[in-house]
């Protein structure tokens, strides 16, 4: 299994510098969320006209690929025309992907607003994940929703995509959200996901009792080991994609220590 990170762990750092920390602790590939302190990645010079070429030579050159291209629709809005503007941002994002040779976007469901019950948001979310699905099928890019949110169970987000009735689209599986939102065991949760589960992001947890902080790598609590077998039980030969939320948690450590950590971990822990 490979390994990549969520440059959500280093969201002020240029591409060359996620690309020299990725090379230098021996990662296969960087899933984009933020670089430059920007995520509607297609807004940066680094991924478009004249320095696109370069970008896709950096990548190459240190031996890296882009597991993924995390965007941040959410398509849980009362306002049609809310999500269409989210389906518009996924389709640039989508672009994106393709010229950068990522085969999916990561969206989310993702929380039920206080005007609309669980069905009808499930059912807005399907929509949006079936057209945005049909506007970027050229690009050959699937679309990706992540285990999150009100919707972070297995069950709720099989039953999205099955609504969605496209085979353009799979599951991020995120086995950490899944726990911290329903309880969900990591291997209930891949059983029931099995073969759409296109990426997964892999993060240990110090939890006690209704609390959690993220802590680095075989530090916590966290049922890393039922992660890993999990996966080798649904046969999944995507990426393992550190994600080190330090975008949402400046207090936690920096991304030069963070980062290193988690592939030296990968290579003493994963299964033989």
């Amino acid at each position: 299994m490979k390994i990549s990170f969520s440059t959500l762990a280093c969201p002020d750092w240029t591409l060359a510098q996620a690309a020299a920390i990725a090379s230098s602790s021996g990662y296969d590939g960087i899933e984009l969320r933020f670089v430059e302190n920007e995520d509607s990645l297609w807004k940066l010079p680094v991924f478009g006209g004249a320095q696109l070429p370069s970008t896709k030579r950096l990548l190459r050159d240190s031996g890296l690929v882009i597991s993924c291209v995390d965007t941040s629709c959410r398509f849980h809005f009362p306002d049609p025309k809310e999500r269409e503007h989210w389906i518009e941002e996924g389709v640039r994002m989508a672009d994106l992907a393709a010229a950068l040779e990522a085969p999916g976007i990561r969206v989310f469901g993702d929380t039920i607003q206080l005007s609309a019950t669980r069905d009808m948001t499930r059912t807005w979310i399907a929509e949006s994940i079936r057209c945005l699905a049909e506007k970027i099928a050229p690009t050959g890019v699937e679309v990706w929703l992540e285990t999150h949110g009100d919707f972070a169970g297995a069950e709720e987000t099989a039953s999205i995509l099955s609504e969605a009735t496209t085979s353009k689209a799979g599951t991020l599986w995120d086995p950490a959200n899944c726990y911290i939102e329903s309880q969900e065991q990591p291997r209930e949760g891949a059983a029931r996901l099995g073969s759409s589960i296109r990426h997964m992001h892999f993060k240990d947890l110090l939890i006690d009792q209704n609390k959690w902080t993220p802590v680095l790598t075989g530090e916590g609590n966290f049922a890393l080991q039922e992660v890993q077998a999990a996966l080798g039980a649904i046969n999944y030969q995507g990426f393992a994609s550190f994600e080190w939320e330090k975008k949402w948690h400046p207090e936690i450590a920096d991304a030069t220590v963070a980062l290193p950590h988690f592939a030296r971990w990968w290579r003493e822990n994963s299964p033989r």
